[in-house]
């Protein structure tokens, strides 16, 4: 059966749902950290100037690697680039940041999964209770829309009056361009994606502080959440330091889901700089959430090192790669995004419109991607001018004839071969997801 296109109706659908958490109080509630985002302008020129200088091998990398100096950074960013990966990246020199700040010209976003995505969902109208770690001036900037809320001491107030004079908290980004040539010694290497690596400068990072007013806010006003959606345990890489951190949240969780049943926590992923710290909190958490959310590469990598390798390519092996992850992990459903599709793979949940989640995802990621920026409703329907990913359409074809283990939601992309922007766009996919929680 072919793919039946409702963009328009459930981007219509959006007034509604704001009206509806203005009017009773309700929130969606994002946590938990945020960085200010330093953006290398891309330059492959520059880039490759930087290879002769300071690449002395082949490019590489092993998981743990962190870069301590310039030698570092061109081994591994021409790593990832040259095999179009994205991934996030721990950095222990603030020499090389200034190096590259003289060799690049840096833009400066807001940064952090929860952070964009409650930003996100600003642009779009939405108010949102949320949780930052880094509260300086710089990023609440980022964050200033009407209905942005975060708690402090016992009381809700707009997130601005929360900010400190701290210096903000540094999250460098090199974005790569598909198709532009790096040359390596006496090679050449076409970049096969448009992609991004994050290279993470932060010490704060390592600890996800929460703080405790939110906690017992939210407790205490689980009754007017709509759904949870938490992220930022990918940058720690102290395991007693994240047991502690998990122990004190899952009874968080606990008590928020006795108060209110039908509250939807949803998991967010992302690169993890540790295996081991991503094996932990999976398998920890995954008995307190409803949903994990993971973009196609990280569904590629987490069942690769569970020697169950996932072809995305092919949907059948996609399908067998969840079938696979919701037998290691007990939450009710996983919601999978890529540049093609959205998929959420699960038990049914019929008093939610999933389908509306994922289009929404899909059409607020791509806005982002299409004009460098979150979107707001009118900048959305100017995205569904882009016609839809021909391997998404393909896919929800080939869906509906297969014989599936779980209930199966397929929503085709709005495609763009060369996107504008790719930071931040599963942080915004998964703010749009939270929509269709606001019943």
């Amino acid at each position: 059966m072919a793919y039946q296109d409702r963009y328009m109706e459930y981007l219509e659908a959006v007034p509604e749902k704001i009206k509806r958490c203005r009017e009773t109080g309700g929130r969606p509630v994002i946590g938990y950290s945020s960085d200010y985002d330093a953006i290398a302008e891309w330059d492959v020129d520059s880039f490759n100037e930087l290879l002769s200088e300071y690449l002395k091998e082949e490019p590489s990398f092993n998981e743990g690697e962190t870069i301590d100096n310039m030698e570092d950074f061109a081994r591994i960013v021409s790593y990832f680039a040259i095999h179009g990966l994205g991934g996030e990246v721990d950095i222990t020199s603030g020499e090389v940041i200034e190096e590259l700040k003289k060799r690049f010209k840096m833009q400066y976003a807001l940064g952090g999964t929860c952070a964009q995505g409650a930003a996100a969902l600003g642009a779009m109208g939405m108010p949102v209770l949320v949780h930052v770690t880094d509260r300086s001036k710089e990023v609440l900037a980022c964050m200033d829309y009407e209905g942005m809320e975060s708690v402090k001491g016992e009381n809700k107030v707009p997130l601005k009056e929360c900010v400190t004079e701290e210096e903000p908290l540094i999250h460098l980004i090199m974005q790569y361009t598909k198709g532009d040539v790096l040359r390596v010694g006496k090679k050449e290497y076409p970049l096969p994606l448009s992609n991004r690596l994050i290279i993470d400068y932060d010490p704060v990072y390592k600890f996800l502080p929460v703080q405790r007013d939110f906690l017992n806010y939210v407790e205490n006003h689980a009754g007017d959440i709509y759904c949870y959606d938490i992220s930022g345990f990918n940058g720690m890489i102290e395991l007693e330091v994240l047991k502690e951190r998990l122990s004190e949240l899952k009874r968080h969780y606990r008590i928020v889901k006795e108060i209110n049943p039908d509250v939807r926590i949803y998991f967010e992923s992302a690169h993890y700089i540790s295996t081991k710290i991503r094996d932990y909190v999976y398998e920890s958490l995954s008995e307190a959430m409803d949903i994990m959310g993971m973009n196609e590469e990280e569904l590629v990598d987490l069942t690769m090192k569970k020697a169950h390798p996932v072809d995305k390519e092919s949907l059948e092996s996609v399908l067998a790669g969840l079938d696979y992850l919701l037998e290691l992990y007990p939450v009710k459903g996983i919601v999978m995004h890529s540049k093609d599709y959205s998929l959420y793979y699960g038990e049914a949940m019929e008093d939610i419109d999933l389908e509306m989640g994922l289009t929404l995802g899909n059409l607020m990621s791509g806005t982002r991607a299409r004009i460098g920026r979150y979107g707001t409703q009118e900048e959305c329907r100017e995205s569904l001018k882009l016609d839809l990913s021909p391997t998404g359409v393909k896919f929800a074809e080939q869906i509906t004839a297969m014989e599936l283990k779980h209930t199966a939601i397929l929503v085709p992309s709005r495609y763009m071969e060369k996107p504008r922007y790719t930071i931040g766009l599963g942080d915004t996919f998964v703010a749009g997801m939270q929509m269709c929680f606001v019943k």
